[in-house]
């Protein structure tokens, strides 16, 4: 399995799942023209030549998520899947080309099967485990605390894609008004840094990488957001990326393992390009 991270940010979001000839976009912030950019950049188009997917899956009713998947649907003719609260909350197109999903049973687009789980956002959000069969991999994104349930349910995926949102010290002192930072904060609002450690952390062996997603620009520094993570997961065989805001940045469900993570900051080999540590617009 292929996962194509084409955008993660306040400014869109989009990842591109492929495997077995399936190719599924979770969530569709970014229009067809980027989309078709970034995915010809990292040449992740199928055999056929085509680059659009075959389906998309919204995770929640947010802009930055599901601000363009009517167009893909009425213009391109693409199924979209959501949960039954978001397809009620959204707009998405040609209701004969809307398939509702319950937050809590696993569905299959193709070859690729889909667990979603309820996660607390201040719109019916779900992270998504996706399985092709042979690999693993998690999207988690957009949530205020790390619920019950969530570690397990992300356990044993090759791929873990998890915000790390703010670091608390920025936040406190940076430009918002308070109510958005108690909005961020907040148990339906955004997993700081030091959150997102703490599920790395407790995280069971069998992981070999995790991309940082949905950084603030304004709350955070890639290299804190970076340098955290390394020390909740120090020792383990874990290659460990920041998402960019706009990709294309290609991860394989099925790359060996990176060496052990630990002080020597050289175990994670050279540092990412700066388009890849990019800072993301907004929250």
């Amino acid at each position: 399995m292929k996962i194509t991270i084409i955008a993660s940010g306040s400014g869109g979001n989009a990842t591109l799942f492929a495997s077995r000839g399936t190719r599924v976009l979770v969530d569709a912030g970014v229009g067809p023209r980027v989309l078709e950019q970034c995915l010809s950049a990292a040449a992740a188009g199928g055999a056929d030549g085509r680059l659009l997917p075959d389906a998309i899956v919204i995770t929640h009713a947010h802009a930055d998520h599901v601000g363009v998947a009517a167009r893909y649907n009425k213009k391109h003719k693409i199924p979209i899947y959501a949960s039954e609260a978001t397809a009620r909350a959204a707009e998405l197109g040609d209701p004969e080309r809307v398939r509702a999903f319950s937050s809590r049973e696993p569905f299959a687009v193709g070859a690729l099967t889909f667990s979603p789980r309820p996660l607390p956002h201040d719109a019916a959000q779900v992270a998504l485990v996706v399985d092709d069969g042979a690999r693993r991999a998690a999207l988690v994104t957009d949530l205020g605390e790390v619920p019950p349930g969530l570690l397990e349910h992300v356990a044993g995926c090759d791929v873990v894609m998890l915000e790390s949102n703010y670091d608390a010290g920025l936040l406190e002192a940076g430009p918002y008004p308070q109510h958005l930072k108690r909005r961020i904060r907040s148990a339906r609002g955004h997993l700081s840094n030091a959150q997102a450690c703490e599920l790395l952390a407790a995280l069971p062996g069998g992981t070999h990488t995790v991309a940082l997603m949905h950084l603030s620009e304004v709350n955070n520094r890639p290299e804190l957001a970076l340098d955290a993570a390394r020390d909740a997961l120090v020792g383990r065989r874990t290659r460990l990326v920041a998402a960019p805001p706009r990709g294309p940045l290609v991860l394989d469900a099925a790359a060996p393992p990176a060496p052990p993570s630990g002080a020597a900051r050289s175990s994670l080999g050279p540092p990412a390009p700066p388009r890849q540590l990019g800072l993301f617009t907004g929250i």
